[in-house]
């Protein structure tokens, strides 16, 4: 009798009351739905940082920069006349940002930030890849022992008419440039000797070191593309190095004589690109 009330106590003490059960099935029910609930916001956020990042992307951002200015030009267009002239200004806005843009950027990573000068000659030295020439863009060669030189070629162009190390310059357009017997450059009241000098150095560390990769003599020609103020002249040479508007870039290449075969040009081309390496590596 004593042993059956002791299992009937075991047992009542196993089963919870009523008023206990109901607050253990709340309280488990509130854990699920916390639980439930939680999840919900977790994925909203990974979704809103997915969508942030997306957004951080500056291509990302341009193509829906382009692709609202296409629907909006579109839309009023479609309002005034037909779908067709609607769709066809879309596109048309499309191209036209995109091709702004291509000019307005830059193919040198290395740069970070280069000069309004710099980019200028660049889109001008583009199109002469098409009539055989190469480029490479702030290439490093040894500094001068008098400090003069910072040991940075802006462009060096190999191409059928031969090798050449371009410096871009942006000067105050009201100063006037002018020269003294082919041994003096001026800008204003400034002697730019050392500039001519930096610009030949240049040149002469990048002509040696070619050569001894190629195995035969390899002149590259130093210059100097100006920028800003009004160059009286189309070439001319100061201290062995030729001075021009930067605007001639272009037509100072490609009118001179051709003096390199394709294969000359690939082979200075590469080992100029082994030897003279960024001067900003990423």
């Amino acid at each position: 009798m004593a042993t059956m009330e002791r299992g009937n106590t075991q047992n009542a003490r196993a089963r919870p009351e009523p008023e206990e059960a109901r607050e253990h099935d709340e309280t488990r029910e509130h854990d699920e739905t916390r639980e439930h609930d939680d999840q919900t916001p977790v994925k909203e956020r990974l979704e809103a940082s997915a969508a942030a990042a997306m957004l951080d992307d500056p291509k990302i951002r341009r193509w829906a920069y382009r692709i609202g200015a296409a629907v909006v030009a579109g839309a009023a267009a479609l309002a005034l006349t037909s779908w067709r002239l609607g769709l066809t200004v879309a596109v048309l806005v499309v191209i036209g940002d995109y091709v702004r843009q291509s000019r307005k950027s830059s193919t040198v990573t290395a740069w970070q930030k280069s000069s309004a000068a710099e980019r200028r000659t660049e889109r001008q030295l583009k199109s002469l890849r098409r009539n055989g020439y190469l480029v490479l863009h702030a290439r490093a060669v040894p500094r001068d022992d008098d400090g003069v030189s910072d040991g940075r070629i802006d462009h060096l162009v190999i191409g059928p008419s031969g090798v050449y190390a371009i410096d871009s310059e942006k000067w105050d357009k009201r100063l006037p440039v002018r020269t003294m017997s082919h041994l003096k450059l001026f800008h204003g009241p400034f002697n730019k000797k050392d500039r001519l000098d930096e610009a030949r150095w240049e040149a002469q560390m990048a002509s040696i070191i070619l050569a001894e990769r190629v195995g035969f003599d390899v002149p590259v020609q130093p210059s100097v593309a100006i920028y800003g103020p009004s160059i009286p002249w189309k070439v001319m040479r100061v201290r062995d190095v030729d001075v021009y508007a930067g605007n001639r870039a272009r037509s100072y290449l490609r009118r001179r004589p051709k003096i390199l075969t394709e294969s000359d040009v690939q082979r200075i081309f590469q080992a100029a690109e082994d030897a003279l390496p960024p001067k900003y590596p990423d």
